[in-house]
């Protein structure tokens, strides 16, 4: 019995029903030992969670050294995604800890830096960080909540869908139009929309980052020499 095995235990746990699922009782079963032995290995449910959130930021696949960082910024947020999708229960609890372990934090200072290298001002890798992750993060919950099946196809709720589409063509025409025209069309896939917007955001932070630093170079003081001559009495 170790911590890393109490913490594996409680992430499969959530993993299968929910983060609600999870109680020291129901851990300490699983693990086949006594409730109150389970408190050797970890203080509380709270420091369960701050171990478990720890493993998920471990699991984040990090920026490399002299890689483009738009590249870098959209292979991290791909696998953020994929992370997400595989512990949903996260989504919700990531920001929330007060304790984040050493692998939080690794990420995160890793991330700062890397944009940092990259040319980003404090502000701009604050605001990068910002809205990415939460575009990131609110696509993984949209996923988590969407009637679809393993491909990211919604043809699991096609046949509903179908029985409502003509309600909505005639109520709710735009809506009816989308369903026809996308939705239920052969080969959509929700997950096909993370590219579009992950595009947009990245082509906008490009394009602060330039604006940043043509405003930086608009503010440097000039040079010695264009500096004014001094009065002559």
């Amino acid at each position: 019995m170790t911590r890393e095995r109490a913490l594996q235990t409680a992430m499969g746990l959530a993993d299968a029903g929910g983060i609600g699922s999870l109680s020291m009782r129901k851990l300490a079963a699983e693990l086949g030992i006594e409730a109150m032995s389970l408190y050797h290995h970890v203080r509380s449910k709270e420091d369960i969670l701050d171990g478990m959130v720890d493993i998920v930021f471990s699991e984040m696949e990090l920026p490399l050294p002299g890689e483009e960082w738009k590249t870098a910024m959209r292979r991290r947020a791909e696998s953020t995604r994929a992370v997400l999708a595989k512990h949903p229960w996260a989504i919700g609890i990531l920001d929330s800890r007060t304790s984040p372990g050493t692998a939080t934090l690794r990420y995160l200072d890793t991330v700062i830096a890397f944009l940092r290298a990259a040319g980003f001002s404090i502000a701009m890798a604050a605001h990068a960080l910002s809205v990415l992750d939460s575009y990131v993060r609110g696509f993984a919950m949209q996923e988590a909540s969407l009637p679809l099946d393993q491909s990211g196809s919604i043809e699991a709720a096609t046949e509903s869908i179908l029985e409502q589409q003509h309600m909505m063509s005639n109520a709710f025409p735009h809506l009816g139009e989308m369903a026809a025209e996308l939705i239920l069309k052969p080969g959509y896939a929700y997950g096909n929309e993370f590219e579009f917007g992950i595009g947009l955001i990245l082509d906008g932070l490009d394009g602060a980052l330039a604006g940043e630093g043509a405003e930086a170079a608009r503010n440097a003081p000039t040079g010695a020499g264009s500096a004014a001559s001094p009065t002559v009495g």
